[in-house]
């Protein structure tokens, strides 16, 4: 696989969440270190990088982040931003030098490959049945046409290493099939919780007929 751009003195946000690329996040920043780093990123339009801050430690995989809203600046400097992440990339060396987080990072091109058309229908169908079942509106063809595994799985809520597994995957295939089964578990939790409500309005007796 080809190697990817690399870049010095990238600025880093460890959080307790992980960001996909296409995917909305809002942020509350209040630090100091992290104030002077948005404020650098908004005079100089970069990006920064939102890794995943683990109980096993900072994961080395992360999504660069570009800031798209800066929703209301107090007057001591904090702020309530909405980014928008844009690409993977790998940490390969901290910086501590700068007055926040940083580092050198290279950015993750995906391996060169045809898409498999299975595993795109497969995906898109999972995901449309997910959110017709979630909210009563079945997303159009159209839509689901202009949409890739992040772009789904960033509007639906995983857990963190499920988010992370799809982050660390250099192949659009490999990341459809993942999406695929995590669409249809979720389904099946639905399913679980839809029984459990109809079995609690029925005083917990199974109904017949």
């Amino acid at each position: 696989m080809a190697t990817g751009e690399h870049a010095r003195e990238f600025p880093l946000f460890p959080l307790g969440i992980v960001a996909l690329p296409s995917e909305l996040v809002p942020l509350h920043i209040f630090e100091d270190r992290y104030k002077a780093m948005v404020a650098e990123c908004l005079e100089s339009g970069r990006e920064f990088g939102i890794v995943w801050l683990s109980d096993e430690g900072l994961r080395p995989i992360g999504c660069a982040c570009e800031i798209t809203e800066v929703l209301e600046k107090l007057e001591d400097g904090r702020m309530n931003i909405v980014t928008r992440g844009t690409r993977p990339f790998r940490v390969v060396e901290r910086q501590e030098h700068l007055a926040y987080p940083a580092g050198e990072v290279e950015f993750l091109p995906d391996r060169n490959e045809d898409a498999d058309a299975s595993a795109v229908q497969d995906a898109r169908g999972a995901y449309a049945e997910l959110v017709e079942r979630a909210t009563d509106r079945r997303p159009e063809e159209a839509e689901l046409a202009e949409m890739g595994a992040y772009e789904m799985a960033a509007t639906v809520e995983f857990g963190l290493e499920a988010k992370q597994g799809l982050l660390d995957l250099r192949s659009e295939n490999a990341r459809l099939r993942l999406i695929t089964r995590l669409f249809r578990a979720a389904a099946k939790r639905l399913d679980f919780v839809e029984r459990a409500q109809d079995r609690a309005r029925s005083n917990g007796k199974v109904r017949f007929g």
